[in-house]
């Protein structure tokens, strides 16, 4: 039995767009695209005036190419002085260390590389083997820990805190904001003075951050949303649920501005729409 000439044509309209959609959503998912932005402050020292980090956050074990040849060549390309994983290096599933050790080996050899844990670090429950493999490869960890940048005469401070989930489990369904509160104030108290740089994988405490006088923050975690829609923006993010605030770009709180990367891999869904992978370029300004 042969199909009508309009049936068929039809047909061929919907394969058509069906394919058209498999494209898009591949090109979306795979796309990298580097975000540069620019923090101007009269705290950051003159001999930290144009001082590059690159951030990378939420890589899922999602791979840019032969052992993330793509990811570390925009890397490279921005000649960071520093850089710095906001967590979900792994996926809590998956639990392939050596694909996210790919990029880690690479960038280690462009600039220093400071990590703090994200919440698939905890559920993968390989945290410890992973930690093992950063510090080998010459990470430094900075989950609640506090390191000094020195650059001519001049310092600033790099701060990192874990992920509240490895303090309080139950905050994968809930919130443990005073408790990662008291350990983020222990950190400050010690080094009121200098500039101070947060990384931390949640963006939805940028209050906690702000009362803590924080001067910058870099965050991740809410992987832009995943689907934004014009006029709408983000439709859902872990941790903050239906139209989130916080989920791509730089925010600010009182004197706090958190820089939050739409990261690189997927998160529930794998799929992105209208909302491309992203690295990082932050460039210090002094003012």
């Amino acid at each position: 039995m042969k199909l009508k000439p309009i049936k068929t044509k039809r047909l061929l309209i919907y394969c058509f767009i069906i394919i058209g959609f498999i494209l898009f959503f591949h090109w979306q998912n795979n796309d990298l695209v580097t975000t540069h932005m620019t923090y101007a402050s009269s705290k950051v020292p003159t001999d930290f005036n144009g001082y590059t980090i690159v951030q990378m956050s939420d890589l899922h074990n999602k791979e840019f190419g032969d052992h993330q040849v793509r990811l570390l060549s925009e890397t490279k390309k921005a000649k960071p002085d520093i850089i710095v994983i906001t967590g979900d290096l792994i996926d809590g599933s998956r639990k392939n260390i050596p694909a996210a050790m790919d990029y880690v080996n690479g960038a280690v050899k462009i600039a220093p590389v400071y990590f703090v844990s994200g919440n698939n670090e905890y559920q993968s429950k390989v945290y410890s083997k992973l930690k093992k493999e950063l510090k080998k490869a010459g990470v430094t960890i900075l989950d609640n820990v506090e390191v000094t940048l020195k650059k001519g005469t001049s310092q600033i401070s790099l701060l990192g805190m874990a992920d509240p989930c490895f303090m309080l489990p139950e905050y994968l369904h809930g919130n443990s904001k005073y408790l990662s509160g008291d350990t983020l104030s222990s950190m400050v108290q010690a080094d009121i003075d200098n500039f101070k740089i947060l990384l931390s994988h949640r963006p939805e405490l940028l209050d906690l951050y702000a009362g803590n006088n924080i001067d910058l923050v870099f965050a991740g975690h809410a992987h832009g949303g995943q689907i934004r829609l014009p006029l709408v923006g983000a439709l859902y993010a872990p941790g903050q649920g239906l139209f989130p605030k916080y989920t791509t770009g730089m925010y600010k709180e009182h004197k706090t501005s958190m820089i939050v990367s739409r990261g690189l891999g997927e998160s529930i869904l794998p799929i992105r729409f209208l909302d491309s992978p992203e690295l990082i370029v932050a460039t210090l300004k002094s003012r």
